[in-house]
Order: C-alpha cells, then structure tokens, then sequence
C-alpha cells in the first residue's frame, strides 16, 4: 500500500461518514414524523368498517326479532348477537323513553372501545343507526353526549 498512488488508497476507504447518517437519520425522522399520524388515521377509517358490520348485524337481528314479536327490543341477548366487537362496544336502545316506541323503532350504537385505537378516534369514534317507521337516519361523532341524526353523515360516507 505504501507504493500505491494516493487516488487508489482513497478508492479502499468505502463507507457513510458521521455526519452522512446523521443527515440521514433526520431525513428519516421528518418523513416518520409526517408519515405516521397519517397512517394512524387510516387504520382507525379502515376498523370502522368493524363498527358498520357489528351495526348492521344488530339491524338484521332486530328485524329478525320484530318478525316473531310485537315490538323490537333492547336486549341484546335476545336477538343472538354479540355486543361487542375486538374494537367497539355495541348497544341497542329505545328511540325515546316511551316504551311503546319499541313498536316503530330502535336505535342501534357503536362506541370505540376505551384501551384500543378507535377510542382515540377524533372524528367518529361513536357511530349509530335510527331505525323510525322503516326511516333509517345515521350519525357519528369523536365525542359527543347526543347524536344528530341525519339521512346522511360523513363519519358513513364510503
């Protein structure tokens, strides 16, 4: 090596220095830094789609019930269905408190469960279903006490 011109021992020496890994590393952190709230945000709309399949099998069961009885109901053992999924907790319950109600409806809710991702969902983290008279109005929200309930809300938007 010691007769070797300077250009070829500088050929040998291949590698990052310091300060191009640390340029690097930085690189990297930016891009995560952006990238991973994002993605979050596209796991939690992707197990939605956990809360308006558990919904819809609530639906489906209490239509099943009202075919064999006067009224819906608001027991969830009765209609056969779990309530809960890995990610939201599911509940049915009168549209108001007047029991003859059950008669013409039901409403049907889905509430990210708390120790679980969807519990952190800001913009839908509560989902239901109004079933009025055959009228079927949804709504959803990140943290509210009552639900508006429109025929159309963006946490249902496909």
């Amino acid at each position: 090596m010691a007769n070797m011109p300077s250009s070829a021992r500088r050929d040998l020496h291949c590698g990052f220095t310091l300060i191009e890994l640390m340029i690097a590393l930085v690189i990297l952190g930016i891009v995560t830094a952006i990238a991973f709230p994002s993605f979050l945000d596209s796991v939690r709309k992707g197990r939605r789609a956990e809360a308006f399949s558990g919904l819809a099998g609530l639906q489906q069961a209490q239509e099943r019930w009202r075919t064999n009885n006067a009224n819906y109901t608001t027991t969830i053992g009765n209609l056969g269905v779990g309530s809960s999924t890995p990610y939201y907790d599911l509940t049915v319950s009168a549209p108001s408190a007047n029991a003859a109600d059950l008669a013409i409806g039901y409403i049907v809710t889905a509430v990210g469960k708390t120790g679980t991702s969807q519990a952190n969902d800001s913009q839908c983290r509560k989902l239901s279903v109004w079933v009025d008279r055959g009228s079927v109005k949804y709504a959803g929200c990140g943290s509210c006490s009552t639900f508006t309930y429109s025929a159309s809300n963006a946490c249902w938007a496909r």
